[in-house]
């Protein structure tokens, strides 16, 4: 063997000796020892990362206590469970140094204030009133001469398009469209019409048509100013009055469209009865409002995560009155979990899921875990996850972590969730500057 050839053999063998290393385990937990932590303060957090080296680790004792040591420097090994107890919120910076001496990493603490929040389960009665006028489909009107035209359609208008205001005056109401198009059309004038589509504002005019047929005024739009349905309420946050349901967007049912809230209120629901789910074909649960005249609460926000408003107090017919603490996204772990749903009148029960896969994410994002119902009772009785179930609270090692958001179409057992800390920017209960942290790696 020449030279040449043994230089190649030798940087063959030197580049699968590093490619073993940077696989072996002990450079995987090196490589995922973070650059920040967020902890909650008072609430212990445990880290393992199984790396048979002692460190010394420097922390300021009156924020962070290293287990259970009131000491600001001490020796641990990192290959043993790492526990940390944060006593007050605030930022603060853990020196770690491999074997005492080598500087190796400098991690940024965010202690949070504590924060619980009473977990849900009631299923609720949803009305929403639209920000507007939502078109949802376009109507062919017949003139005089026998032609079917869409005056609407005419004038540019698309199905999921919200009208905002007519002749520069806001409008709400479906009844108020048809008497501004009766007025107008009897006095043969054309009606400014100021719409809203993808987030923008758009003017056009429109002419309406006198219907042959109907012998009345139209514009040529079906048109819907509400909705109404029903979910499930996730959590209720008492100390800042307010709750966070659904873990998803309510959409118009025949757009697609986001509905922009511009009033709404949720109630009180009794669930009648359950349609199973099967493969191929999601149930849901059928339920009808108790005491319409009882509002629980207003809905002030509709987002990707769900609805989101002032309430009061807890309703009725609570799993538990007691506040639970609460999950950051990075803590949630694949492993047995509970959720707290209703299944029959009012009366909120637990049964047991497994979340199967969590997706990290270092921002808002929906799909943050795939969960699996492994409890026969709820499967006999629903056949898995039925519409009206989400926002379903999950409750992982007595903290709540997420909300049932999606069942998969053709294995109902098995869905999507979304971490619990989106839903609480969204309620504003937990503010994004507090909870921020630096970019991490996605799975």
């Amino acid at each position: 063997m020449n030279s040449n050839e043994r230089k190649r053999w030798f940087g063959l063998i030197l580049v699968c000796f590093v490619g073993m290393i940077g696989f072996s385990t002990p450079i995987q937990h090196f490589a995922a020892f973070p650059n920040e932590l967020r902890l909650f303060s008072g609430q212990m957090k445990r880290l393992q990362y199984g790396v048979p080296v002692h460190a010394e680790v420097t922390v300021d004792p009156n924020m962070l206590q290293i287990n259970g040591s009131a000491n600001g420097s001490q020796t641990v090994n990192l290959n043993e469970p790492l526990s940390l107890q944060p006593h007050q919120s605030g930022q603060t910076n853990m020196k770690v140094k491999l074997f005492g001496k080598i500087p190796f990493k400098t991690v940024k603490v965010n202690v949070m204030p504590d924060l619980r929040v009473i977990p849900g389960g009631q299923t609720i009665g949803v009305k929403v009133k639209s920000a507007g006028i939502l078109v949802v489909g376009h109507h062919q009107v017949r003139n005089a001469d026998g032609m079917k035209e869409s005056p609407g359609e005419a004038a540019g208008l698309k199905l999921g398009d919200l009208i905002t205001t007519i002749n520069e005056v806001p409008i709400k109401e479906v009844r108020k469209v048809g008497e501004i198009c009766e007025q107008y059309g009897r006095e043969g004038k054309p009606l400014s019409v100021t719409y809203k589509r993808s987030g923008k504002l758009y003017q056009t005019q429109l002419n309406p048509m006198y219907d042959s047929e109907d012998r009345a005024w139209r514009l040529g739009l079906y048109i819907r100013d509400s909705a109404a349905g029903v979910g499930t309420l996730t959590f209720f946050a008492p100390e800042q009055g307010v709750y966070g349901a659904l873990g998803h967007i309510i959409t118009d049912m025949d757009t697609g469209t986001p509905i922009e809230v511009g009033d709404g209120q949720i109630l009180q629901s009794n669930v009648t009865s359950i349609n199973k789910s099967q493969n191929g074909d999601p149930g849901e649960k059928r339920a009808q409002f108790v005491k319409e005249g009882k509002i629980l609460g207003n809905i002030v926000r509709n987002t990707p995560f769900g609805i989101f408003g002032k309430m009061k107090e807890l309703p009725d017919h609570s799993f538990s009155d007691k506040a639970l603490p609460v999950a950051l996204a990075e803590d949630v772990k694949e492993g047995p979990a509970h959720i707290l749903t209703v299944v029959n009148g009012q009366r909120v029960e637990q049964f047991d899921i497994e979340i199967v896969h969590v997706t990290k994410q270092t921002g808002p994002a929906t799909k943050g875990m795939v969960i699996k119902i492994t409890d026969k009772r709820l499967i006999n009785k629903t056949g898995g996850i039925v519409q009206g179930m989400s926002g379903s609270p999950i409750i992982q090692d007595g903290k709540i972590v997420g909300a049932v958001t999606h069942v998969f179409v053709n294995d109902p057992t098995s869905g999507y969730g979304c971490f619990i800390e989106w839903m609480l920017q969204d309620a504003g209960v937990l503010h994004p500057s507090e909870s921020s942290r630096e970019s991490q790696s996605a799975a």
